[in-house]
């Protein structure tokens, strides 16, 4: 998977992990709300582009 990032997806994923350790660092419940957030996004939107690849007739 990190193969696939390429150097700006790496350096995009360690900002995401510092911010939340940053909130955790606040009050953890805040974190662990934000993280679940981020981590329902992330499964959308990979959703909606798979779905465009499909019908695009790509994957």
């Amino acid at each position: 998977m990190l193969r696939n990032l390429g150097a700006l997806g790496i350096v995009g994923l360690l900002l995401l992990l510092a911010g939340i350790a940053l909130i955790a660092y606040a009050n953890i419940v805040v974190a662990l709300g934000m993280a679940l957030v981020l981590a329902g996004l992330g499964l959308v939107v990979r959703s909606l582009i798979s779905g465009m690849l499909q019908n695009f007739g790509m994957f």
